[in-house]
């Protein structure tokens, strides 16, 4: 009996990576909002907030990268390949691998763009 190379990738690992960009965005504007929130004193330093958007960022780069890092991979395991044109589990496999790497990559570079304003922004005007 031969071996397979399938792995266990299915549509939950393609969506794992943009589902944790989805959630750090909403984490960190709901941070940002309960502290900018009661509008008191717009010019308030947002230290704590920073800081703690900054945790929320790190946190969800690692998982993204630890995403991307698996999915690279086993792509280049499976003969990296742009080519998916076959109807075959190796060929499905391939192309869904191809996909969350380029998905996790995508999502990391949003991650640092809504991660971006903590460092840039001040106050809370």
């Amino acid at each position: 009996m031969g071996q397979s190379r399938q792995t266990n990738d299915n549509l939950w690992t393609l969506i794992t990576a943009p589902t944790i960009w989805a959630l750090h965005f909403l984490a960190s504007y709901v941070v940002a909002a309960i502290h900018c929130a009661p509008n008191e004193d717009i010019f308030q330093p947002i230290a704590p907030t920073r800081i703690m958007v900054g945790v929320i960022t790190a946190i969800a780069l690692v998982l993204i990268g630890l995403v991307l890092w698996r999915s690279f991979g086993e792509w280049r395991r499976h003969g990296a390949g742009y080519r998916h044109n076959e109807d075959t589990d190796i060929d499905r496999e391939r192309f869904l691998e191809f996909s969350t790497v380029l998905l996790a990559a995508l999502s990391f570079v949003g991650v640092v763009f809504v991660g971006l304003p903590a460092l840039l922004v001040a106050d809370c005007r």
